[in-house]
């Protein structure tokens, strides 16, 4: 049987699922029985393209780039501004814990998956069409309309994932999948990032906003024609939940010890996200706010999850909560040495390198936070239970993010360096509590 296995032709999709994983799930050790290990490399292939495309279109239509240039350039109001992100993250995380009960009924998940990816697609052409027909507060309130749609739209889309990810790919090569899509997306903000430092970037005007925009919504559609190709099998069902049926669900937080701790070091976790705007706007106290330093910032995050996303995925693969640990650690250190660079050795603050090399140390560990935080829940359950835990998980998050993200009203007191130090020794917290997860 095994020489007639090595005989078979293999396709395309064969060698590149060969190029880009450790392939070892025909070792008795490594086989789930209940997935078809022969859809496997297909499943992979097509998953890691569509993840790629979608994480294109958020390279192209960034809140922080992009979105953020389109609401001054329409003359929206300033508090738009601070909204998107916000709204952005947090709206695709809440409405998670509803989304999951509805979904549980669905015996085949993928299809969500593609209408999420479709109501993206939607809401990024409308920003398009805003920054071509729409000006002053008509298209600010339309702009925060068309983010909480997209997140709404996002929510969708990443529950439906997680599940499809465990129905058809084995447990040793998730983690690649998910650190080769980010290193796909690190490429793309490379280009972003250049494109930000030449002079054209002077000349993102409403008309070229709009292109842009319109562009990147076609991505998602893209996307969902290619995902909707996944070879998923039938899986699970519970029967749909009411929403006050959902909400009894977050008595997991209390009675499932190892989802509860995961959900607290995810929670710290988040010191890595938060902090990147506080090194961005330090380097702006610094060199001013010239294009090219948005441009080398965005490079350097780029750059961070093309060289160390694939690296995470294979570490997480061997052991998720080592990641998630080392990733914290890094994050801390490296908030802590700017803190005492900015305050005790100023010049070196202030030279030109400093502050976008410790942004690219931060992204690396971004990086290995996002990869192993998303295998761990994915390796923490399975059938709906799975659901469970990722939906509960982000919408906890979304609404802690909401709240800790309120750190920044600390600025007038402390700086941007003791928000930056602070966020650290979150992070220093989120290690110790993570060395307590159980292994998955």
């Amino acid at each position: 049987m095994h020489a007639l296995r090595q005989s078979a032709p293999m396709t395309l999709t064969d060698e590149l699922h060969g190029k880009l994983t450790n392939d070892d799930s025909r070792d008795p050790d490594h086989v789930e029985a209940a997935i078809d290990q022969s859809e496997v490399p297909r499943s992979f292939v097509l998953i890691l393209a569509s993840t790629f495309l979608t994480k294109l279109g958020d390279a192209l239509a960034s809140p922080k780039t992009t979105v953020a240039w389109l609401t001054t350039a329409v003359g929206a109001p300033a508090y738009v501004l601070g909204f998107l992100v916000p709204l952005r993250e947090s709206g695709s995380m809440i409405p998670q814990i509803f989304i999951g009960g509805l979904i549980r009924r669905l015996p085949v998940r993928k299809w969500v998956w593609v209408l999420g990816s479709i109501g993206q697609f939607l809401c990024i052409a409308g920003l398009g069409l805003t920054a071509w027909f729409l000006e002053g507060a008509a298209a600010g309130w339309t702009i925060l309309l068309l983010i909480a749609l997209f997140s709404l739209a996002r929510s969708l889309s990443s529950i439906a994932s997680k599940d499809v990810l465990g129905k058809t790919i084995p447990k040793n090569q998730r983690g690649q999948l998910t650190g080769w899509s980010a290193s796909a997306a690190g490429l793309v903000s490379i280009a972003v990032g250049v494109v930000l430092i030449l002079p054209v970037a002077d000349r993102l005007d409403e008309a070229l906003l709009g292109v842009l925009l319109v562009a990147a919504g076609f991505l998602w559609l893209l996307g969902a024609t290619i995902y909707a190709r996944v070879p998923e099998p039938v899986g699970e069902t519970g029967g749909g939940r009411s929403a006050a049926e959902a909400l009894k669900q977050l008595s997991l937080l209390v009675s499932d010890r190892p989802f509860r701790r995961f959900v607290m070091t995810r929670a710290l976790l988040m010191c890595s996200a938060l902090s990147a705007p506080f090194y961005v706007a330090l380097a702006q106290r610094n060199y001013g706010s010239p294009a090219y330093l948005l441009g080398a910032f965005v490079i350097a995050a780029g750059l961070a999850s093309l060289v160390s996303a694939p690296f995470w995925g294979r570490f997480a693969d061997s052991s998720s909560k080592r990641v998630m640990i080392a990733a914290a650690l890094v994050t801390a250190s490296t908030g802590l040495v700017t803190v005492l660079v900015d305050t005790s050795f100023p010049l070196l603050s202030r030279t030109v390198w400093f502050l976008p090399v410790a942004y690219f140390v931060l992204m690396v560990a971004h990086s290995g936070v996002r990869v192993g935080r998303k295998t761990y829940v994915v390796n923490l359950g399975s059938g709906n239970k799975r659901t469970d835990y990722v939906s509960i998980s982000n919408t906890t998050i979304g609404v802690l993010l909401l709240l800790v993200g309120s750190v920044g009203l600390l600025v007038p007191a402390i700086g941007n360096a003791g928000v930056i130090g602070l966020l650290a020794l979150m992070g220093l917290c989120g290690a110790a509590l993570g060395t307590t997860l159980p292994e998955v």
